[in-house]
């Protein structure tokens, strides 16, 4: 099994959540930014395009995630017991509410090969408001 404790620290600076974009159907800034305030965007990283895909289905079937996007081609340099190590790899980037995060970490840490795998999330700011709303529609209140 592949020990890895990864960090992604360039990523948030090339993708900027915080801004929205103009899009046909957009409402009011308040509006939107009423709805994201319930959502965040949370990032994990996967050996591969296989492992990102099972875990992404099951993040969606579950209603965990309304929408998880797989990105190809990343490489990884990290430190790991006190070795600097670079691998390939692929990210996820997961649309979800911010009160099922545990959840989804829970079912992202069960069904990850790596002992330690990076899952990380970032709240949402704003964004086109017919997107998040989808996003409350798909994925669900925890059930009490």
């Amino acid at each position: 099994m592949l020990v890895r404790f990864l960090c992604l620290t360039t990523l948030s600076a090339h993708l900027r959540l915080s801004t929205a974009q103009t899009c046909t159907g957009m409402s009011s800034t308040t509006e939107s930014q009423n709805e994201a305030k319930l959502h965040s965007v949370a990032f994990v990283t996967a050996p591969n395009d296989t492992v990102a895909k099972e875990i992404a289905r099951g993040l969606v079937k579950n209603k965990l995630a309304a929408c998880v996007n797989i990105i190809p081609g990343l490489t990884s340099v990290y430190e790991w017991e006190g070795e600097v190590n670079e691998d390939s790899e692929v990210l996820m980037m997961i649309k979800t509410r911010t009160s099922r995060m545990p959840e989804l970490t829970d079912f992202v840490v069960k069904h990850h090969p790596y002992k330690v795998c990076e899952v990380i999330s970032t709240k949402i700011d704003d964004g086109n408001f017919p997107y998040l709303k989808w996003i409350t529609d798909s994925v669900p209140e925890r059930p009490k």
